[in-house]
């Protein structure tokens, strides 16, 4: 756990509607003149126009420019070692992989990062770790905090829906890993840390308690973006993930090694959610209301995912981290949770 005197936090935090027009603006406030810019697959095309006349106006230099593709340990770290002299500052524009690469490539020169996501599938954009492939695995590596967080909503609201419902599933499952966290806690498995707790409750909280009439209202996406934000911030706390990431992560990680093509972290995620707060009898009314208001259960019955994969993943998902000791980590739980991907009437709609 970390020393609560060196945590860190994002010197730069802008989330709102036209936030990628100004970000000469915050780069020229942080004295960050020198960058190396990441785009993700085609996006140079779609917002590269409109970043460079940002920095250009505010005489921000920028070193070098290319689209990013690859998340393999080996091939991020040569680029680490190749970026030019001088640079300042790491940013990234995209989605999950390039702003991992990005992340690991700045973490790797102890440079600053600027994570710009351009989608709002998950907290990733705001955590302290990277997801990379080593030794062919998709593994999880250190990082840092990002030093600084640009999110526009008027880009986020370009993303095909699919990433806004999995952002969703995603910042629900705050409700059910802060249970786990407490209840690894009462069972002698480690402490809890209560910032990191009351951060990750506050986040979820405001998300859940925000009114929308579409998912795609400014109100509704500023704070499902500001709330997965504060979810990193709670995770930079804790010195890990387990304020927002519990048994619902491990059943989705499980389906990753299950499936030949896993559905979107998030809706993987938001499904488990359900299953385990109806387990842990714990909000899930509320989880609930949320996943069919936002449409976000219509959408999963589209994907026609199997009951059968989801059993299969309960009872893997203790070997996901074994020295973890979540509600699926004992028998009784599990039991219950694939019994109600068998019998629950709302789950019965969704998995096939």
């Amino acid at each position: 756990m970390k020393n609560s005197n060196s945590i860190e936090i994002p010197a730069v935090l802008k989330i709102g509607r036209g936030t990628l027009e100004h970000l000469g603006e915050y780069l020229k406030e942080s004295h960050l003149e020198q960058v190396v810019i990441y785009f993700g697959d085609g996006l140079i095309d779609l917002f590269g126009v409109k970043v460079m006349d940002s920095l250009k106006e505010t005489g921000i230099e920028v070193r070098e420019y290319r689209e990013l593709n690859t998340v393999d340990i080996d091939e991020i770290i040569a680029l680490a070692f190749e970026l030019p002299n001088h640079v300042q500052t790491v940013i990234s524009i995209g989605g999950g992989k390039v702003i991992d690469a990005g992340k690991y490539a700045a973490f790797l020169r102890n440079l600053p990062f600027i994570s710009i996501p351009t989608s709002s599938s998950s907290d990733g954009f705001s955590s302290a770790s990277a997801s990379l492939i080593v030794n062919g695995k998709r593994t999880s590596v250190p990082a840092r905090m990002p030093y600084g967080i640009v999110v526009d909503t008027d880009v986020i609201k370009t993303a095909p829906e699919k990433f806004i419902y999995s952002g969703i599933g995603d910042m629900l499952s705050k409700i059910t890993a802060i249970y786990d966290w407490v209840y690894e806690a009462e069972n002698g498995a480690g402490a809890v840390n209560d910032c990191a707790v009351m951060i990750a409750k506050k986040a979820v909280n405001s998300f859940v308690r925000t009114p929308f009439a579409g998912i795609k209202d400014d109100l509704f996406l500023k704070e499902l973006l500001d709330s997965l934000a504060m979810s990193g911030i709670a995770n930079e706390i804790a010195g890990g993930s387990v304020p927002t990431s519990g048994s619902e992560h491990l059943i989705s990680h499980a389906l990753d090694k299950i499936l030949e093509v896993p559905q979107l972290h998030g809706i993987q995620v938001g499904i488990a959610t359900y299953i385990m707060a109806k387990v842990q009898d714990h909000r899930y009314v509320r989880v609930n209301q949320i996943l069919t208001d936002t449409g976000f259960w219509e959408y999963a019955k589209t994907l026609k995912m199997r009951k059968e994969d989801f059993i299969e993943a309960i009872e893997k998902a203790p070997m996901v981290k074994p020295y973890r000791h979540t509600y699926l980590h004992e028998e009784k739980y599990r039991e219950m949770a694939k019994k109600l991907v068998r019998e629950d009437e709302l789950l019965s709609e969704v998995l096939v």
